[in-house]
């Protein structure tokens, strides 16, 4: 009993050796991820078999676990050098979102300003037509930019040629903190300047009612940065907003849409959930995604 024991032992160790040898040579490999290399790890080394390890070892010899032990090192650094690369990204696009918004919103509250302190009436009466308008048609922009998205993102962004040229690199691995499917916010950024210098200078209720749809368009443009590029793809931090309730079936909803499982549905962004309701058991899917992520790293 004793003797079978010290054996089992000694065929386990060996086993050890010859997995750490064997994924010396798979971590080589250029197509496997870094965290899937890592599992590779863990799990080679925590489930030897034993026999196939004998023979391994046998044949591999001494030198390739010296190799294997290296490969490891050159695995930890490049994790790490990963890791760091990552972070300096995400704190380069988080600097440019937050200029971005901070320029954007004072600029879009003084010409909110200046618009309506330059067509007063003469008497300095406050034009309510106007302010209405443009606030109606602020709502109205934010909403109709959701339902344009849905269409643009099928029609435009994923079956034009043209149009998937630029969304294409949204869809594969990022190599720095900016891809070419950003140009989508300037290209969504004209009609919304447009609107706002046509309703700036027009003194009714007609150019309240442009430059009300240029501020929700440009709303709806900050907004989606904050949640698409930061909660949902982690480009930058978003606080504690990843923590409510909609947010994380919001966020879930879009990443489905990435896997293709209900033929890249839902199109939509703020109301993805509510577009995946009418597919039959996607919503269920939807909620049991969301109790079994882990929230903890957004």
């Amino acid at each position: 009993s004793f003797a079978a024991t010290t054996m089992l032992s000694k065929l386990q160790s060996i086993s050890v050796k010859a997995r750490r040898i064997e994924l010396a040579r798979d971590i080589t490999r250029p197509k496997v991820c870094l965290h899937a290399r890592r599992s590779l790890v863990r799990l080679r080394v925590a489930a030897p078999q034993t026999e196939e390890a004998v023979g391994t070892v046998q044949a591999a010899g001494v030198g390739d676990e010296h190799s294997a032990d290296v490969a490891l090192q050159q695995l930890d650094r490049a994790i790490a050098e990963r890791r760091a690369r990552r972070k300096r990204e995400q704190l380069s696009y988080q600097a440019a979102a937050i200029a971005a918004s901070i320029g954007v919103s004072g600029i879009a509250i003084f010409a909110t300003y200046l618009r309506f302190a330059m067509h007063m009436t003469v008497g300095g009466a406050v034009p309510w037509g106007e302010v209405a308008g443009t606030l109606l048609l602020v709502v109205g922009g934010a909403l109709g930019m959701e339902m344009y998205a849905r269409y643009a993102h099928k029609a435009i962004w994923h079956e034009s040629p043209l149009g998937w040229l630029l969304h294409k690199s949204h869809h594969t691995p990022r190599t720095g903190p900016f891809e070419a499917n950003d140009l989508f916010a300037i290209i969504n950024g004209l009609p919304a300047m447009l609107l706002c210098t046509f309703g700036f200078w027009l003194p009714n209720v007609l150019g309240a009612a442009c430059f009300g749809a240029g501020l929700g368009i440009t709303l709806y443009g900050m907004a989606y940065m904050f949640v698409h590029d930061g909660l949902v793809h982690r480009r930058f931090p978003t606080g504690p907003i990843a923590g409510l309730p909609y947010m994380k079936r919001l966020t879930v909803a879009h990443q489905l849409h990435h896997s293709g499982k209900y033929g890249g549905a839902p199109w939509g962004m703020f109301l993805g959930p509510q577009e995946l309701q009418h597919i039959p058991g996607a919503a269920e899917e939807v909620e049991r995604l969301v109790l079994e992520l882990d929230w903890s790293k957004r």
